[in-house]
């Protein structure tokens, strides 16, 4: 009956082909044990979801809602039987003076085994504000499913995938099968703020806690696609630049002054304003001379994505997109042609470099074999203009495979009003996980008994 209403939904989801029939063995009493237990594992999410844990706003209360949240998810691992390290990770001083407690975070361990693949995940427990009155349709903080979808904050990013792999280890547990690989956990609490500190925790555990790692696996994106699956291989990496145009320390009075003298806003409107046209071309000169050129190979895999741009734009509620298919001197430059009286000031508020993964390693191969297993397609192969920082941390520093494996869908509204993550999407993604073990277990066991 299961892999029967399975069928079913993926025909109404659009076309996308199912796998011909039910994974036989293990991995077969894994998928059906997921079916049969999918309430209880929404029902963790909906506790998880029912916490408030909001890095953005300073304030003592979210703080707190922050360490009940890691402190659940720690408990949720020893549950496992992993062996649970809560890191201390200092204070966050604020610009008012005021210093608040930064949440924990969480390194976790499951099993030890030298001749397994070790797989580390990460994942964040931290979510972007909400509040009802914003446009919520529901309260964001009670998970709400309608038709099928699960509405909540975080419930696509990031505790839904990170329930996903807590969901298929703890599969393997029930069936008290062994784990195909041996497992690790670091999860934090103030991504969306920037992951103040991780970076440091990160160096200093580069020779004990991350010295057994082959493979580091982030499921913190979205697809192209409400039906077909992604892996995604890179990210562009971004600039975030403060401009300043001061006239005087105190205010002017408009009817006084208005007319006389150069208004600081309409110089910073112009400035703004030469940095990109109306095509989206972005103006800095030789910007562009940056910009890696489109491969052949990567030219290829594109013209298989599933990007319908008329699904993409209606699920991201706007009426047209611009396509159809070095900042500070160029500002000095717009600013000098002003004859403004004013001073002008530009300074990087932060730079994270753009990250690229090769496509070739065991775990995106792996990756691969699974997403055929349980969706029975090929997944499209994509680059994302989202920023995550760790990942680039995690290839410069531990110096391993990095691999993002996503489970939302593309009009989940992560960061947006009425989030979501389709139960199908929650559900489905956690086989995923599951058979994502046992393909790097046999990728890496050929491996081992290949000759040199």
């Amino acid at each position: 009956m299961a892999s029967c209403r399975l069928a079913l939904l993926l025909l109404l989801l659009g076309g996308m082909s199912a796998p011909s029939s039910p994974p036989a063995g293990l991995l077969g009493r894994v998928f059906e044990y997921i079916d049969l237990h999918q309430d209880e594992f929404v029902q963790t999410l909906r506790e998880w979801v029912a916490i408030e844990s909001d890095s953005i706003q300073p304030v003592p209360r979210l703080r707190e809602e922050l360490f009940t949240m890691m402190s659940l998810a720690a408990e949720e691992l020893r549950r496992l039987g992993a062996s649970v390290d809560v890191v201390d990770s200092g204070s966050q001083k604020l610009p008012d003076g005021q210093t608040l407690p930064i949440p924990p975070v969480i390194l976790a361990e499951l099993g030890n085994d030298p001749k397994k693949a070790t797989v580390c995940f990460y994942g964040h427990l931290d979510v972007q504000p909400a509040r009802q009155e914003d446009g919520w349709l529901t309260d964001p903080y009670t998970l709400t499913e309608v038709d099928g979808k699960l509405y909540g904050r975080g419930a696509t990013d990031n505790k839904g995938p990170v329930l996903a792999w807590i969901n298929a280890v703890s599969t393997f547990r029930a069936l008290e099968e062994d784990l195909p690989v041996n497992l690790k956990f670091i999860m934090e609490g103030m991504e969306e703020a920037g992951s103040l500190a991780l970076e440091e925790l990160v160096r200093r555990e580069k020779n004990r806690f991350f010295s057994s790692v082959d493979y580091i696996v982030i499921s913190d994106n979205l697809w192209l696609s409400q039906r077909k699956p992604a892996l995604i291989y890179g990210m562009r990496g971004n600039s975030y630049f403060m401009v300043e145009v001061k006239c005087r320390d105190q205010d002017f009075h408009s009817g006084t002054f208005g007319g006389i003298l150069n208004e600081p806003m309409a110089d910073l409107v112009a400035l703004l304003g030469g940095l990109v046209d109306a095509s989206g071309h972005i103006l800095v000169p030789g910007i562009y001379d940056h910009v890696a050129p489109l491969t052949a190979e990567e030219k290829k895999m594109y013209e298989a994505v599933d990007l319908d741009l008329e699904e993409y734009r209606n699920s991201s509620q706007v009426k047209t997109f611009l396509f159809d298919t070095k900042v500070e001197r160029h500002l000095q430059y717009i600013f000098s042609k002003r004859n403004s009286s004013n001073q002008m000031s530009v300074s990087m508020a932060l730079g994270l470099l753009p990250w690229t993964a090769n496509i070739t390693d065991n775990q995106f191969l792996a990756a691969k074999k699974a997403i055929k297993t349980v969706f029975g397609t090929e997944p499209d192969m994509i680059q994302d203009g989202s920023t995550i920082p760790i990942a680039r941390i995690f290839q410069d520093i531990i110096q391993k495979s990095v691999l993002m494996l996503p489970l939302g869908a593309v009009d989940d509204g992560e960061h947006a009003q009425n989030e979501k993550i389709n139960r199908w999407n929650y559900i489905e993604g956690s086989k995923l996980f599951a058979a994502f073990f046992l393909e790097v277990a046999q990728l890496h066991s050929n491996d081992r008994n290949s000759p040199a």
